[in-house]
């Protein structure tokens, strides 16, 4: 399908496009790579911002329209209440950074979105640009005119000093000086480039995790173990012993029980690592020791089913308890009996409403830095698991936070709402610094 300018703009933004249909495939590519597969906001941006481009409508990709067709605002929407486009369009702009910063795909087409614009620009990788013809083959000779001493001769009108003062030398020294700096400093910007963005608060929260030289453990909870809740005191007590080696079948047939939110959760959380080319790893609580653990920083993934989180957070303000047929967390800091609870015997397919921990401490236990996102069921987990990727709703966490936050422990307690068995937007019902 040709394509069809509507504008100046537009004609400018094509005059790099050769080949829509690479556009397209270059496009796929990026949509299935890992910095935009895990997410559901990135993808649907770039995917929105490309295919209007080649169709000619580069003067439409507005903020407000974007907000509308592709993150169903309504179209009286507040932009500054909702910055959704241009936090989405920040990521976006730093994930294509990072992909094009692997050398991997320095031969693929460039996709890239401009700083302070929604219209994406396209352009073929430096190394198979055309080189130009050597400059000094293809330079056009100018003859000048010979020299005469009338020629140098100033006009009679100018004032020439025959000894210039010592403030004239000293005014010229200054600014030949000055103008050396200037160039040098000119210099210097041209060769690093434009300044890079500012962190974004997903880079701060998880700073302690990124900048590590170990490896970061997620220790995921197992629903079909029964967790012996007299070993939570006990660092070193194993959740579970075998009374006899476990034969190959067994052990097939054992493994793998997972909740899906925990694995949800792993598969957007671990993204934050995996985008920085960080190591991880991936452990089932029932086999995680405490020695793994104070090898790295730790991400505690599950409540209930989880012992390590059972064991880390018995220590803070809020935490889990089990008593009286009612899975709740508690607030050990207040005398009120809190409403965040929920019956072990509610039928599944009634719950509609869960409530999660999620925190970013460092552990005197373990002396690791300790991410939790843990639910008290699996709903609760996958909303806390929504805040620590999802810029919207880490913003709505640290907005209750002091602004020294990243110096901080930090613990909240959210609320989600479920309905069909899927997690809805978490809310912040309480926070704990120190």
């Amino acid at each position: 399908m040709p394509l069809a300018p509507k504008s100046m703009q537009d004609v400018e933004q094509l005059a790099f496009v050769s080949d829509p249909a690479a556009i397209r495939e270059q496009l796929q590519r990026l949509l299935v790579h890992p910095l935009f597969a895990n997410s559901k906001r990135y993808p649907a941006l770039l995917s929105y911002a490309v295919e209007q481009t080649l169709l000619g409508n580069a003067a439409e990709l507005k903020e407000r329209s974007i907000g509308i067709e592709v993150f169903g605002r309504v179209p009286t929407y507040d932009a500054n209440a909702d910055p959704v486009v241009r936090i989405t369009a920040g990521e976006v702009r730093k994930r294509l950074s990072l992909y094009y910063y692997d050398s991997s795909h320095s031969g693929e087409l460039v996709i890239e979105l401009p700083l302070g614009s929604y219209v994406p620009s396209f352009r073929q990788p430096e190394s198979i640009i055309e080189t130009a013809p050597d400059a000094l083959e293809t330079a056009e000779v100018i003859s000048l005119p010979p020299t005469t001493p009338a020629m140098l001769a100033p006009a009679p009108s100018a004032i020439v000093p025959t000894r210039p003062s010592r403030f004239r030398w000293l005014v010229a020294g200054m600014m030949l000086i000055a103008g050396c700096a200037a160039g040098v400093f000119v210099g210097m910007r041209v060769n690093q480039g434009p300044p890079p963005d500012p962190p974004s608060n997903i880079d701060r929260f998880w700073e302690p995790f990124t900048s590590s030289l170990n490896p970061t453990t997620f220790c995921l909870g197992e629903p079909a173990k029964n967790i012996d809740m007299d070993s939570i005191n006990s660092f070193e007590a194993p959740v579970s012993a075998p009374a006899e080696p476990q034969k190959l079948y067994v052990r097939l047939h054992l493994s793998g029980n997972l909740a899906l939110a925990d694995v949800i959760t792993l598969t957007r959380t671990a993204a934050a690592l995996e985008v920085r080319h960080k190591a991880f790893r991936v452990v089932p609580a029932s086999e995680a020791t405490f020695a793994q653990l104070r090898e790295g920083p730790i991400v505690l993934i599950g409540a209930f089913d989880n012992i390590w989180t059972l064991r880390v957070t018995q220590k803070l303000r809020f935490g889990f308890e089990s008593k009286d047929g009612v899975a709740l967390i508690v607030d050990r800091k207040s005398q009120t009996k809190t409403t965040w609870a929920t019956a072990w015997d509610l039928p599944y397919q009634k719950l509609s409403r869960d409530y999660a921990i999620v925190a970013r401490i460092h552990d005197s236990t373990t002396g690791q830095p300790v991410i939790i996102a843990a639910g008290i069921s699996e709903e609760g987990t996958e909303a806390a698991g929504e805040i620590l990727y999802n810029p919207l709703y880490l913003d709505s966490l640290l907005a209750k936070a002091p602004a020294n936050w990243e110096k901080m422990n930090m613990e909240a307690v959210i609320e989600t709402q479920v309905i069909e068995g899927h997690s809805g937007p978490p809310n912040v019902l309480a926070v704990e610094t120190w």
